[in-house]
């Protein structure tokens, strides 16, 4: 056998080649991509820190239907992971389970565990409403309540019956979600007067007043202009340092350039989402494991 033979010939060297080529083009767009936040943020590695959630053999059903099948994951604790994938995969099924949003679904259920802090969440003797005060949720469109500013922010705390300082506690939480300055003089005007992009950073202000330890975002900047999505990756740089941070987007540059980790899924032939691959963003946008998430990431499906 020859020399060309035995190494795949000349056939398996272009694609070689061509491969070698694709991985530049998408380190290229990669460094790209985190130019364009403007200054956001730099990744971080998951190893650094320990596991926040640990995800085993979880199923996720409406009825007898399965939308999410077999996961198996642990999401790091001060990081922002990403999740991605087609629509239909999942993705939201999948993070709404993360604070029992999913329960007042009647016909959704689990099987399987997802571990917070070593607690399984969906134990008969854990309180929702506790969950949910610890794992916070932003959602796709912002959703401030009728109320001022002010009274946004107040709204949770004054459930979970906090005694401190209001003002100061408004002060604090609009400070920490970057829009003190673009409201401190709007505290008694109604939320829903504010701007988009505003009114998605009140949401997130009323989120962390309550002092979870994780905020979950579903396409938070799907509703938003440029201007608007940038201060919101920017914010969750920012608030990297106290919160864990689990968003769902269909934005492949939001994702390169606003996330630690990654995590993409895919939709099988029984409709299910599973997930293909998960690992640090770096990895995921350009050097992938799997031939399905290098195609999604290239933009050949999806």
């Amino acid at each position: 056998m020859s020399q060309a033979q035995s190494t795949g010939g000349p056939v398996a060297a272009d694609l070689k080649a061509d491969r070698a080529k694709e991985s530049g083009r998408r380190v290229e767009a990669m460094s790209r991509m985190k130019v364009d936040v403007g200054g956001g943020g730099k990744q971080l590695a998951a190893a650094d820190t320990p596991a926040l959630f640990e995800v085993e053999d979880l199923n996720c059903y409406y009825g007898d239907f399965r939308a999410v099948r077999d996961v198996t994951m642990s999401i790091p604790m001060n990081r922002i992971t990403a999740f991605i994938g087609p629509s239909g995969c999942g993705k939201s099924t999948l993070l709404r389970w993360f604070n029992r949003m999913n329960d007042l679904v009647p016909s959704a259920h689990i099987t399987g565990s997802i571990k917070y802090h070593g607690v399984d969440l969906n134990d008969d003797r854990v309180d929702p409403v506790e969950v949910r005060r610890r794992i916070g949720m932003v959602f796709q469109k912002p959703n401030p309540f009728p109320k001022s500013v002010r009274e946004n922010i107040l709204f949770g705390a004054r459930i979970s019956g906090y005694k401190g300082d209001k003002d100061e506690l408004v002060e604090k939480s609009l400070r920490r979600a970057a829009i003190w300055d673009e409201v401190k003089d709007k505290l008694d005007q109604p939320g829903t007067a504010l701007s988009g992009g505003q009114q998605q950073r009140l949401c997130i202000a009323r989120a962390i007043a309550v002092e979870p330890d994780v905020i979950l975002m579903d396409e938070p900047c799907s509703a938003l202009d440029p201007v608007a999505t940038l201060k919101i990756e920017e914010l969750m740089f920012e608030l990297r340092s106290e919160f864990t941070i689990l968003i769902v987007t269909h934005n492949m540059q939001q994702a390169a350039r606003a996330s630690d980790e990654t995590v993409f899924m895919t939709m099988g032939e029984d409709r299910a989402g599973y997930i293909v691959e998960m690992g640090s963003t770096d990895q995921i946008f350009t050097n992938p494991k799997h031939q399905l998430t290098e195609d999604y990431v290239s933009g050949r499906f999806g």
